[in-house]
This record gives structure tokens, sequence and C-alpha cells, in this order.
């Protein structure tokens, strides 16, 4: 298991994406793959950036875990901010057109038909996302 330990600010996202980027590319995934897991950590960073401690900024840890049996990655988010499930929320009606759907969860609901099993709870003041690809 490797870990980032940064400030949850939308500068930092590319420190985030390079540091997921690097362990990708050593387990040879596909391009698809590659760019669904990218896809999901940068919507989820992003998010904890923008809201988790809004109007400040606080901690936000990144770890990357990799599976043997079956090949897989799995990705882990922790900050210490407002307590928030993004997969509380009711995913968007995608049949609606743009205008006529509300505003918001349309990354969240990608995020959840990309991965292969994705989770949240609210432990000891932190908010933990977890987020599973099989590759």
């Amino acid at each position: 298991m490797k870990e980032l330990n940064v400030l949850a600010n939308v500068d930092n996202i590319d420190e985030v994406m390079e540091f997921v980027t690097e362990e990708l590319e050593q387990l040879e995934c596909s391009l698809k793959v590659q760019t669904q897991i990218e896809t999901a950590v940068e919507e989820l960073f992003v998010n904890i950036a923008t809201y988790a401690y809004n109007p400040d900024e606080g901690p936000a840890t990144v770890r990357v875990e990799v599976e043997k049996d079956p090949p897989a990655i799995s990705i882990t988010f922790i900050d210490q901010g407002v307590p928030y499930d993004p997969l509380a929320k009711a995913d968007p009606d995608v049949t609606l057109s743009a205008e006529d759907r509300q505003i918001g969860g349309l990354g969240i609901f990608m995020v959840k038909e990309s991965m292969d099993d994705i989770d949240y709870e609210y432990k000891d003041g932190k908010n933990i996302l977890h987020i599973r690809k099989l590759i």
C-alpha cells in the first residue's frame, strides 16, 4: 500500500494524479481502465477539495493498494471535512436532457458506473471513500 498526504486543495490535483498514474503504469493495465480510474480519482479529489472543508482547507489522504488475485487496484480517499456520503444521493436521470436534469451528481454517477466497487463510511471523524477496479 502506498499513501499520499496533501492539503485538500484543487491546486494539488496534479500531485494526486501523478501519484495514482505512477501506480497504474506499473500495473500495465489497459488504457481504458487507466482512463476510468484517473477520471474517478480526479472527480473524487476535486469534490473533496471543493466541499469537504469549504471555505477552509484541511488534510486529505489518498491510499493506493494493488491486489493480485484477482488483479485489481483499490484507492481510498480520507478527509476530516464535513461528513458527506456521496453515495446517498439519488443518481441523476440520464434519460433527461441536460437542460431538464437537476444540477450535480453526474460526476459521482460516472464514478459509480465505471468502478467495480465503491463504498463510503464516516468513522472516527473521517470521511472514507473507497473505490476498486478490476484490472
